[in-house]
């Protein structure tokens, strides 16, 4: 019996067990599906199933550069306590390195490339891990970066993940360039900017937050009694300097410089490449914060001790 690409999806749905894996049950057991369920199950792949569907929302966000190559990678747990594992943390990294080794498409092609300096794929690493550790796991997302400097931060020990990636010329002192890019990764886990610069913000966005701050300040004009034409012109005024605080507040290089707020971090890069006879570019960033975004499944530990007591 053959197989198709869609049988090998179907299967990865049921079972949760990597492409790769599922392609090489459907080819022993002749492309019957509930045969090769129980080919990854005899061989230990669907036993982690049972934990698939539980929320991962801790974890660890992890940065790293690998021969000039920056990762950044958000790998996720049931629990904040396997943030701690040791095996976890080395998975973590192992799963990173694959990304700057593979330059993979996305989280399934990353799954199917090999672990470095092992035989098994990282999606095989993964389902030992989930059988070991006893709690659901999953790669939820990574970004490579390839040219230019890239310098990592990881704070409160894998909470938020960042790279900041510099295009650097006409300059020999690099320990100052990574200084600079550590500050400017510090400010990026702190003040969660969405986008490097005003020209990068999301067009739909910014009209309507234009479109909230204009109705806002007709309002406020209208409450001082001012005619409806005169109330709306001052308005429209009044949007120009509100999207520029909005600016301040998005875009990391338009952002205040937290260790010299009186300059924005565009600023504070030129002033430290001038100080440093060349030139600097802030060319792209990226902050993973560990569950950003996962609705978190809130258990009530008191009702769960009653049902346990009935």
């Amino acid at each position: 019996m053959s197989f198709t690409a869609q049988d090998v999806k179907e299967l990865r749905e049921a079972t949760g067990v990597g492409m790769m894996d599922c392609k090489k049950a459907l080819s022993e057991t002749g492309g019957d599906m509930e045969k090769a369920i129980v080919y990854l199950r005899e061989r230990g792949l669907a036993a982690a199933q049972k934990k698939a569907g539980r929320i991962t929302a801790e974890g660890v966000a992890y940065a790293a550069v690998f021969d000039g190559i920056g990762v950044v990678i958000e790998v996720n747990s049931e629990t904040d306590f396997v943030a701690k594992n040791d095996t976890f943390k080395e998975f973590v990294m192992s799963a990173a390195e694959a990304v700057a080794s593979n330059d993979p498409a996305d989280v399934d092609a990353l799954l199917a490339c090999k672990c470095p300096g092992g035989d098994k794929t990282v999606a095989e690493q993964l389902q030992e891990l989930i059988l070991v550790i006893g709690e659901n796991l999953s790669v939820r997302r990574f970004k490579r970066y390839s040219d230019g400097l890239s310098i990592p931060y990881i704070h409160a020990g894998g909470k938020i993940g960042v790279i900041i990636n510099l295009e650097v010329s006409g300059i020999s002192d690099m320990d100052a360039v990574t200084e600079l890019g550590k500050d400017i990764a510090m400010q990026t886990a702190a003040m969660r900017p969405m986008y490097l610069d005003a020209s990068s913000v999301d067009a739909g966005e910014l009209e309507k937050e234009k479109e909230i701050q204009l109705y806002k300040a007709i309002e406020e004009n209208k409450a001082k009694n001012l005619p409806d034409d005169k109330a709306r012109q001052i308005a429209e005024k009044m949007v120009i300097g509100r999207i520029s605080k909005f600016y301040e507040e998005i875009c990391l290089l338009n952002q205040p410089y937290v260790k010299e707020n009186k300059i924005t971090v565009e600023q504070h890069v030129q002033q430290v490449a001038k100080s440093l006879g060349g030139k600097i570019t802030v060319k792209s960033f990226t902050r993973f914060e560990k569950g950003e975004g996962i609705e978190k499944k809130q258990d009530d530990f008191a009702a769960e001790v009653a049902s346990l007591a009935g």
